[in-house]
């Protein structure tokens, strides 16, 4: 059996070399060969969504698929080749499953800042390699961003979906739909795209329960989901809240206690409000992630009820769980007759899953949760110096272990939370070990830049910036391509920036903002040794990659220029 590979003009010619080389080592197994003869061949396989001019009337067998395909999985790419290669009998074009696609997707992270708009930018890359129409907008943080129009919405053959967080799709019904994080999108964007023609089904919003329905297509990351959503829309107020307060401390430790002075108003607006609602708000959008609005009120006031008997955001985390689920429960499964229906949304949801929140969280849960906080508190606030350094590595090396994904965001949801409770040490760990990896990459691309191609060096100055500001994924790209050696040398200096932050006793008020909030007055006390601290990771994470990072060969560093 011999085999010729069609010249291609829409793949770059990295990827099409490097599937044929795929392809060359599983057929060296088998009796099959590669010609460049067209006469010789028995069947072509074709990276394009058509044949050459040349190739018309060839009369040989052929084959469609894209070059990825070769790449990842060529033992099945050729399998498949072998067995689903047509005649043609004339220039022809390849299946339908293989034409241009009208593709809309939306984004959303719960921070809104980094995974959003990465993950927006891959999948416009990988759809512009594939010849496919997308539009990508994008939930972020400063609201939406290049909006979907429903004529676009008419025109779509597929939407992808790609949130770590509830967003509402309503407007897409009746439209094939796919779902994915955006972890996803941004790390295996060509098999999100490949699943998502494989797998969308069509998407049919049901009232009463969330419009994204993720607890059904997506059991396991349910909870995890909606934590999440809850975080997502906290965050803002930890922010404002955070800063303001840090900025009455400018003026003086006891000059807020003067009422009617600037110190005064800044800390009523950001301690005793804005922080005052971090609970409420995180406890109302868990529940409404899970169970659309009508799970909003019981969430809100069970988030209160939290604050006011001390439950603090692990009570707030509990009731957002059961106001969602009590109100989605209610929704779904309380049967009324016609004329009543209109009354469950607007009186009996709300009423009863109120009362089911409430009175559990003033008579069951409210007060060891409470006891339970005063605990976690007065150990985190009390603990010695070596178990304070334990804490910050562990915290330090989750912050760098998947770059914004489960992991990441596992310890960052837990500082931000300890920030209800008046505990700022863990939070500053979490941010300067969060700096780390986007900083080493760019150090390491400077150490040793032989080692890197220029597109590397180029994604090294982006990650430093990007670090600056806290947003670990600017380490995406390096983490993608080499994790055997990226994730191990992140996690050692994120993991001895975090220790030495919890070492020094240093403290953050704000859960974001990079080396900028430093410019905030109070935002930070010991700044010069908190910087020491990320330096010092930063250092050792950047040196250790520029010495096991392996020298990119020669030739590939010829055919990433040549298509530069």
């Amino acid at each position: 059996m011999k085999i010729l590979i069609a010249p291609s003009h829409q793949q770059g010619p990295a990827i099409v070399w490097l599937a044929i080389d795929a392809l060359k080592k599983i057929s060296a197994r088998q009796n099959i060969t590669f010609t460049e003869q067209l006469s010789d061949a028995d069947i072509i396989i074709c990276f394009e969504n058509q044949l050459p001019d040349s190739f018309t009337c060839i009369d040989k067998k052929v084959y469609f698929g894209l070059p990825e395909h070769a790449i990842r999985q060529p033992a099945e790419f050729l399998s498949a080749a072998l067995s689903q290669a047509i005649f043609l009998t004339e220039n022809a074009s390849a299946p339908s499953h293989s034409s241009p696609l009208s593709v809309l997707a939306v984004t959303a992270c719960p921070t809104g800042v980094a995974h959003t708009y990465m993950s927006a930018e891959a999948l416009e890359t990988e759809a512009k390699k594939r010849g496919w129409h997308i539009k990508v907008e994008t939930r972020g943080s400063v609201g939406v961003g290049n909006e979907i129009t429903p004529e676009e919405i008419e025109r779509a053959d597929l939407v992808i979906v790609a949130a770590d967080i509830e967003v509402n799709v309503d407007k897409f019904a009746g439209k094939k739909m796919y779902r994915t994080s955006t972890s996803a999108a941004l790390k295996k964007t060509a098999q999100v795209m490949d699943k998502a023609i494989e797998e969308a089904s069509l998407f049919t919003p049901q009232c009463g329960t969330p419009s994204s329905q993720s607890h059904k297509t997506n059991e396991k990351r349910g909870i995890y989901k909606h934590l999440l959503t809850g975080v997502s829309y906290m965050l803002p107020m930890v922010v404002a809240g955070g800063l303001c307060t840090a900025l009455s401390f400018a003026f003086g430790l006891d000059a807020s206690n003067i009422e009617g002075s600037l110190a005064w108003a800044l800390s009523l607006i950001g301690g005793q409000t804005a922080l005052a609602l971090m609970v409420p708000v995180l406890s109302g959008y868990i529940a409404y992630s899970i169970a659309d609005r009508t799970g909003l009120t019981p969430g809100l006031v069970g988030g209160v009820l939290a604050t006011t008997l001390g439950a603090g955001f692990l009570g707030g985390i509990i009731s957002g769980f059961l106001a969602g689920y009590s109100a989605h429960f209610i929704s779904t499964r309380l049967k009324l007759p016609q004329t009543m229906e209109a009354l469950k949304p607007i009186l009996i949801v709300p009423l009863i899953s109120t009362l089911v929140t409430g009175l559990a969280m003033i008579y069951v849960i409210g007060h060891p949760v409470a006891w339970l906080m005063d605990w976690l508190t007065n150990w985190l606030n009390t603990m010695g110096t070596t178990n304070a350094v334990i804490l910050g590595a562990i915290l330090g090396a989750m912050m760098c272990t998947d770059m914004g994904g489960p992991v990441n965001k596992a310890a960052y949801a837990f500082g931000v939370g300890l920030l209800s409770s008046q505990t700022y040490a863990p939070m500053a760990a979490i941010m300067a070990a969060g700096m780390v990896p986007p900083l080493a990459m760019g150090i390491a691309t400077f150490l040793a830049r032989h080692k890197f191609v220029p597109a590397e060096r180029e994604a090294g100055k982006a990650s430093f910036v990007l670090g600056l500001c806290f947003i670990s994924e600017g380490a995406i790209p390096f983490a993608a391509k080499d994790p055997i050696r990226v994730l191990p040398v992140c996690i050692i200096g994120g993991a001895i920036t975090g220790a030495l932050s919890m070492y020094f006793g240093i403290q953050l008020m704000a859960p974001h903002g990079g080396l900028f909030v430093l410019l905030i007055p109070g935002a930070i006390n010991h700044v010069l040794m908190y910087l020491f601290a990320i330096v010092v990771g930063t250092v050792v994470s950047g040196v250790l990659y520029a010495i096991v990072k392996k020298a990119t060969p020669k030739e590939a560093q010829q055919e990433m220029a040549s298509i530069a």
